[in-house]
């Protein structure tokens, strides 16, 4: 035989709803905990972006003055090139000694130093062009050489 069911008590329904009000919160309880970021891992978050964005500005620094070194490269070799096609162009035998003299490229200041050699053969001299920085004269940007041929 079958065993009847009683009808459910009115503390049976009261216990049931509670189980069922506080399941229901504990759900939306934890949903809303793992919804958001703790203070913790916010603070780690801006840690490795203050590190990251800082190594990029260092980067970013060096490139700019590498930019500015090699435009001063590029300049100083523009003044002693000049200097050596103008003693091409000259057909004119360079007296041996030294010279120096301000060879500006624009904004950048900046000093030649000539220096004319013999060479074994006495037809021929060497033509030596030093190119400084004009703010640091004891910094050397360029040496460009050049065999002169008597004129």
């Amino acid at each position: 035989m079958h065993k009847s069911r009683s009808a459910p008590t009115v503390s049976d329904i009261f216990r049931l709803n509670n189980m069922r009000r506080n399941h229901r919160l504990s759900v939306l309880h934890s949903n809303r905990r793992n919804a958001g970021f703790t203070l913790l891992e916010v603070l780690v978050a801006l840690v490795i972006i203050g590190t990251a964005l800082g190594a990029s500005l260092r980067a970013v620094g060096s490139l700019t003055q590498n930019s500015a070194d090699l435009r001063a490269a590029m300049m100083a070799t523009w003044s002693a090139e000049n200097q050596l096609t103008q003693i091409r162009l000259a057909h004119v035998w360079p007296p041996l000694g030294q010279s120096r003299f301000d060879c500006n490229q624009g904004e950048l200041h900046l000093i030649c130093e000539e220096n004319v050699y013999t060479t074994p053969n006495p037809y021929f001299r060497r033509v030596e062009v030093s190119v400084f920085d004009g703010e640091n004269p004891d910094r050397r940007i360029i040496k460009l050489n050049q065999v002169v041929p008597n004129a």
